[in-house]
């Protein structure tokens, strides 16, 4: 996605993309919580042990289920009281213990690899409830962590009447859901956490009343209408109280969102297997930063000659479709399916197709995203959705947000083809159903991100310099991104600092500059598209020296997205078939 994250990378990666949390009731010294645990033992197979975690964990965390496509579990929130959140710890606690009681020689190659899988996953998930005490401190926590009843307004997977009745029983939860966030969150809290907590949940405040409403006002049933009216109405007023109480806050926000460098570094561990010190990890980024400033200066000398840089890239993102970005991105999705087929780049699996739609209002904050349908889905379409300016921003940062026809076209490729939509359509038929339900942040977003520059090289509009500079302004972003991440939460990195770097070298928009340094405050994996691109640029190169180079990429991307979504450096490891999962970049 271009400024987003996808709902399932939200689901998954962050909390495991924006789920996800430092120790309340669960420091080492202390005794945890009773909770559900993973239905094994080392003693009575892998298979079993693995399942039994998936269904613990859909009954801790049910509206992922959903997500997924389990609607045995429709209706249902997650336990965000103090006890549901110390079960939660415990459960994923007990999970890395009974998993790493199965030994190598216990286990095929393949259950192997899933056993450090399934760790890897748990031990991110532990890194947002404990350590970074998300539940505690950031509403993103929330706001991506199940109050989006999207999955039975958007998706027709069963009838109206069938996914009215799950989303009343939903809406009927929100007030409780709402009091436990309520007491959960702790004040002061930074600036732009308390913005993006209010910002979410008054959206959802609208649009449970509104939207999702209107989305079952054919259901000719005055009994289940009237208690989507009474649920919706309750279920708002819940949200708009959270929002307001949140807003208050405003006098007493703080700038206080940074990790600190430590507990950075262990997030890019736990989350996603990286030990890369952080001095190592900021090089990377800066040269790839040089790498793609030194790209844009070359092409905008033949697109725009004499022309400063700002210059070049406005003259690029002049050039907007008449209709606007949905038809624009609607024209272009067949396009990009054409030419992967005709350049051989990677197999297309089945016959999906992804719909493309302007965001809801409440999901406005990603200009971009895709919601691809879940592994469990049945004919369910994925939506790419492109999102609007925001109309309190003047006139000309509204029209400069609008993305011009090239920057939109590599939004496509990152969102639908090749990038996250197709991706999905290999992760929902991995061998392995962990594979297709822990799909990891860097994984899906350094896929969807190295999938922009791979079409370039592979020779995406023959040469176009215009074309070209459409994707390197993604590039660029992506590695402000990264090192905005890096500066914020482990260098005393400013918002302010963010946004000028964001506009100054690598040439954003105000208003998209403005969103992505309010973003690294509360997101501070987003470093994770570069991350993830560089790791499987350097993978590519490796795996392919001895196949063929340019011949093999085709194999090295069917054989890539073969495996789900797990760190890339426990890919790395099978693929290359090195003793220890480690980062290259």
């Amino acid at each position: 996605m271009r400024f987003g994250m996808t709902a399932s990378v939200r689901a998954l990666a962050i909390g495991a993309m924006l789920a996800g949390c430092s120790v309340g009731g669960n420091a080492a010294n202390e005794p945890r919580a009773a909770a559900a645990t993973p239905e094994a033992t080392a003693t009575s197979g892998w298979s079993k042990f693995r399942d039994g975690f998936i269904e613990g964990w859909f009954k801790i965390d049910p509206a992922n289920a959903v997500y997924q496509g389990r609607h045995d579990f429709d209706g249902q929130l997650p336990d965000w009281s103090a006890p549901g959140l110390q079960r939660q710890s415990a459960y994923l606690h007990q999970a890395i213990d009974r998993a790493r009681a199965f030994g190598d020689a216990d286990l095929k190659p393949d259950e192997r690899f899933e056993r450090d899988y399934l760790i890897r996953v748990a031990e991110g998930k532990l890194f947002w409830l404990d350590d970074a005490d998300q539940p505690h401190t950031n509403p993103a926590y929330y706001v991506g962590g199940g109050l989006d009843p999207n999955v039975y307004i958007a998706r027709p997977y069963a009838d109206s009447t069938t996914r009215l009745k799950a989303l009343i029983a939903f809406l009927q939860r929100v007030p409780a859901a709402a009091g436990n966030i309520r007491a959960n969150l702790k004040t002061p809290m930074p600036r732009s956490f308390v913005d993006y907590g209010v910002a979410g949940f008054n959206g959802f405040a609208d649009y449970y009343v509104g939207d999702a409403r209107k989305a079952f006002a054919d259901v000719a049933d005055p009994a289940l209408q009237q208690q989507l009216t009474d649920a919706s109405t309750k279920a708002s007023a819940a949200m708009r109280a959270l929002g307001g109480w949140l807003a208050s806050q405003r006098a007493t926000a703080t700038g206080d969102f940074a990790l600190g460098a430590d507990r950075f570094q262990r997030m890019v561990r736990a989350t996603e297997g990286v030990d890369t010190p952080l001095d190592r990890l900021e090089a990377a980024g800066r040269a790839d930063l040089k790498r793609n400033q030194d790209a844009l200066a070359a092409a905008c000398k033949l697109f725009a000659p004499g022309a400063t840089i700002p210059a070049c890239i406005d003259r690029m993102n002049a050039n907007k479709s008449a209709d606007g970005p949905v038809a624009e991105a609607r024209r272009q999705i067949p396009t990009l399916r054409a030419f992967v087929v005709a350049k051989d780049l990677v197999t297309i699996p089945g016959t999906e197709q992804a719909k493309v739609e302007e965001s809801p209002p409440y999901n406005r904050q990603n200009s971009a995203y895709i919601d691809p349908a879940g592994p469990y889905e049945k004919n369910v379409p994925s939506v790419y959705y492109i999102s609007p300016p925001d109309p309190a921003w003047d006139r000309k940062t509204q029209d400069a947000f609008v993305p011009g026809r090239k920057d939109l076209l590599f939004t496509s490729v990152h969102e639908v083809m090749p990038g996250h939509f197709l991706q999905f359509l290999h992760a929902n038929r991995s061998r392995s159903m962990f594979g297709r339900l822990f799909v990891g942040y860097a994984f899906a977003e350094g896929w969807a991100h190295y999938a922009e520059e791979m079409m370039w090289e592979a020779g995406l509009d023959d040469g176009d310099p215009e074309t070209h500079i459409g994707q390197i302004s993604n590039a660029l972003l992506r590695d402000c991104r990264y090192l905005s991440a890096i500066g914020l939460h482990a260098r005393g990195m400013t918002q302010e600092q963010s946004l000028r770097m964001f506009r100054e070298q690598c040439y954003q928009d105000e208003g998209n500059s403005r969103q992505q340094a309010a973003r690294g405050t509360y997101d501070p994996a987003y470093l994770n598209y570069t991350m993830g691109k560089l790791m499987i640029r350097r993978l590519r190169a490796d795996w392919t020296a001895s196949r063929g180079g340019r011949k093999a990429w085709k194999a090295f991307h069917d054989q890539f997205l073969s495996y789900g979504g797990p760190a890339i450096p426990l890919v790395r490891q099978r693929m290359m078939g090195e003793a220890e999962a480690k980062a290259v970049f």
